[in-house]
């Protein structure tokens, strides 16, 4: 098979910085090298986009396919919005970028977040008020069981918070090539969530460009989270948990401070940074790995770290949170 190689170190290419070997490794630019591909593999498939939503636990005894495939393409556009068609391999920080400097609005408080396109309509990213599946109009992917082309309707991807089909029923079934976001001309600002507002106004700015917005995003995001590049993580280590109301009682009976967010369907969102802090693990530090000093969402590896002992720092994180306030983080990062 073209341009496969064994035996590779997986390590730059997850944001863990995890060093685990995988069997194969290929990477792939268009979806027809794809099919080449998988006609002739007999080994098992891990897919990888940009490799910040995931913790390498293990060695990977099979064909790791690294979705590289790129470009922006302009496919349908009226007096206030258009369409483009990006390829699932393209940097997510890069394309939002691209968009603020054309001018295209909807993206600007994603700014900052980590991974590749694809992985977009996988996990429903989202962050300062905004989800991506408020600007997705389809995704186009490939059936790794017969290799024909599938496209999905925003409704048929069925989003919910940091989820979609690829990571419920349909998880490992496609292989994402490409996702059309409908974005807007005009903009429509979203500053209200989080520190935004306050952002904006020490950056002296009163009246805010999407440029403006994005740039208050990455300020702080660059202020709580650390750099892959210098301190391994991905990101947001946890869901914030939504829960029923009795249970939402039981966890201020145990802090009347513990902050909560009413969502339409008359369940609460917490804040899952909040309850791990209160748990005593903000800035914990195990040997080479443990949580960052700024946000106990993100679990670091600050070199030489292996997946498994980060696994487990989860799963006492985990513990400890149900046994204090009796709520169940769940992982928003996937395990290997």
């Amino acid at each position: 098979m073209t341009g496969i190689r064994e035996n590779i170190s997986l390590k730059p290419y997850n944001t863990f910085g995890i060093d685990v070997q995988a069997r194969a490794f290929v990477s792939v630019t268009e979806a027809s090298q794809l099919k080449e591909i998988l006609e002739k593999n007999t080994l098992p498939v891990l897919i990888l986009g940009g490799g910040s939503n995931i913790l390498l636990t293990r060695d990977f005894d099979g064909l790791v396919i690294k979705n590289d495939i790129r470009g922006i393409e302009l496919v349908d556009e009226d007096d206030d919005s258009l369409v483009l068609k990006v390829g699932a391999g393209e940097v997510w920080h890069d394309f939002v970028m691209y968009c603020i400097e054309k001018g295209y609005c909807g993206l600007e408080n994603l700014s900052l977040i980590p991974g590749c396109v694809g992985a977009s309509p996988m996990q429903n990213i989202g962050a300062y008020g905004v989800e991506v599946k408020d600007v997705i109009r389809e995704v186009e992917v490939m059936d790794l069981a017969d290799f024909s082309k599938k496209t999905f309707s925003n409704e048929a991807c069925e989003f919910g918070y940091r989820s979609s089909i690829f990571k419920t029923w349909a998880k490992g079934k496609y292989f994402i090539t490409a996702v059309s976001f409908r974005l807007t001309k005009k903009p429509n600002l979203n500053t209200s969530y989080g520190a935004i507002d306050s952002e904006l106004h020490a950056m002296g700015i009163q009246q805010p460009t999407i440029k403006d917005v994005s740039t208050a995003v990455i300020r702080i995001r660059q202020s709580k989270l650390p750099d892959p590049k210098e301190i391994g993580n991905s990101g947001s280590f946890f869901k914030n948990p939504v829960v029923e109301q009795v249970v939402l009682d039981q966890v201020l009976q145990c802090d009347p401070d513990a902050p909560n967010y009413p969502q339409p369907d008359g369940t609460f969102k917490l804040a899952a940074g909040w309850l791990i802090e209160k748990c005593g693990w903000k800035g914990k530090l195990l040997g080479n790995y443990g949580v960052h000093d700024k946000q106990a969402l993100v679990l670091v590896n600050h070199g030489g770290a292996n997946g498994k002992d980060i696994f487990e720092l989860s799963e006492a994180i985990i513990t400890s949170v149900q046994e204090k306030f009796g709520v169940t983080l769940e992982r928003e990062v996937n395990i290997l």
